[in-house]
């Protein structure tokens, strides 16, 4: 075996080892989610090699190096106050989302209008418009941590796979019956998954542009879709109340989620994959044990129905955003509530935490978003201008550069 590099991963805070075995490539990660400025760098790096025969000693440096920029990256608690650097009228027909690459260098949108536009984020100039699709385009993503493929699915039923550097089309993947209405890439990019209104997900080799297999089991729309940390498993949330998790690399189903009582909004894994948390329309959202599939805990605090929820990037916290127009953050050891974040007058459809998690982002039906002190649950700022409901919103990696879509037909860049 030949370590080929180390990298750095901001989020979720970790060190990636790309390495080569019978000459294939192959990917390993070291979380270092109790990293904070205080830690004795020295003793952790001896601690990884000790636990870790991939990396020399002749690494060592590399490896302190890297932790050292992490560890600094930690400890800008920002008090960053963003302001609106661009508008960009994006679109002839309202956006259906927004998505950054790693480094927050460029972005995409996709549109009614029938197209992914893919932005340049310093300049605001348009790249390239991805053209091909016969109905909307719906989900889109970038192949992170590369950032060198977009996927968009389109209620045409198919996904298409497009070249970030040239924009042009590599492979249309064909199959489902029905709308996609959630995507997703493997951690490895070598994979993307489609879910779809047709009641299957799909996935499809990024390669050779052939699907691999259909995920058959739940008896109503997809509408949530995502990978674990490692690739091996993927989740899938549906309009039938249930959630399930499969083999990714079979396609078998491995176990059912059965416990909301109605449809579900969200689904997805903590960085370890040792928890799930679903929202649901039921007005709760739910933890559940990976390993031994139980409910652990079914947080109730929401007057109306639970439009999105997520984990820190360390898993050590949990956001819900609900119809009602407020947003909870729980502890996910006790599952109590830590704090509410009241102050949209209308629903929240999306919410995320900063890669240093001290920071939440809100988008609401009210034409705003907000960013919140994720402890105290304090209003930091808001972030006006838009003339119709904020349905997507996201931070790029290093929590500087914000992006807000909107129905007006823009978005926005705020840095």
């Amino acid at each position: 075996m030949k370590l080929k590099s180390l990298l750095l991963r901001y989020y979720p805070p970790g060190i990636m080892l790309e390495y080569e075995k019978s000459g294939e490539l192959r990917t390993k990660s070291i979380d270092l989610l109790d990293l904070d400025p205080s830690t004795d760098v020295n003793a952790l790096v001896e601690e990884i090699q000790k636990a870790e025969p991939l990396i020399p000693a002749s690494r060592s440096d590399q490896v302190k190096l890297l932790i050292q920029r992490l560890q600094t990256k930690l400890g800008q608690h920002s008090n960053h106050k963003f302001y609106l650097f661009k508008v960009l009228r994006a679109h002839i027909l309202p956006l259906t989302n927004v998505a950054l690459n790693k480094s927050g260098s460029c972005f995409i949108t996709g549109s009614y209008d029938r197209t992914c536009k893919l932005w340049d984020t310093a300049s605001g100039e348009e790249l390239h418009t991805l053209e091909g699709h016969r109905n909307v385009v719906y989900a889109i993503a970038f192949n992170n941590p590369y950032g060198d493929k977009i996927a968009t699915g389109s209620f045409d039923k198919t996904c298409k796979l497009w070249s970030v550097e040239t924009g042009k089309c590599y492979y249309t993947f064909r199959g489902h019956a029905a709308e996609i209405v959630c995507l997703s890439f493997n951690p490895q990019s070598t994979l993307v998954a489609t879910g779809s209104m047709d009641t299957t997900a799909k996935l499809w080799d990024i390669q050779n542009g052939e699907q691999v297999c259909t995920l058959t089991g739940h008896s109503a729309e997809i509408i949530s879709l995502s990978f674990n940390t490692s690739g091996n498993r993927i989740i899938t949330g549906s309009f039938d109340h249930t959630v399930i998790v499969w083999d990714a690399g079979t396609g078998r189903k491995l176990y059912t989620l059965i416990g909301h009582c109605a449809e579900i909004s969200s689904a997805s894994f903590n960085w370890d994959c040792s928890l799930i948390l679903t929202g649901s329309m039921d007005k709760t959202c739910m933890l559940w044990d990976a390993t031994n599939e139980k409910c652990v805990a079914t947080l109730t605090c929401h007057d109306d129905e639970i439009l999105d929820s997520c984990f820190d990037y360390t898993g050590k916290l949990i956001a819900t955003a609900s119809a009602d127009g407020t947003a909870r953050v729980f502890s996910a050891a006790t599952r109590k509530c830590i704090t509410k974040l009241e102050g949209h007058e209308g629903e929240i459809s999306k919410i995320s935490f900063s890669p240093q998690g001290n920071r939440l982002l809100t988008g609401s039906a009210d034409k705003t978003a907000r960013i919140w002190d994720a402890q105290t649950g304090q209003c930091l700022q808001v972030l006006e201008g838009h003339t119709d409901e904020i349905f997507s919103c996201a931070f790029n990696y290093k929590g500087d550069i914000i992006i807000t879509g909107s129905k007006d037909n823009t978005c926005r860049i705020w840095r």
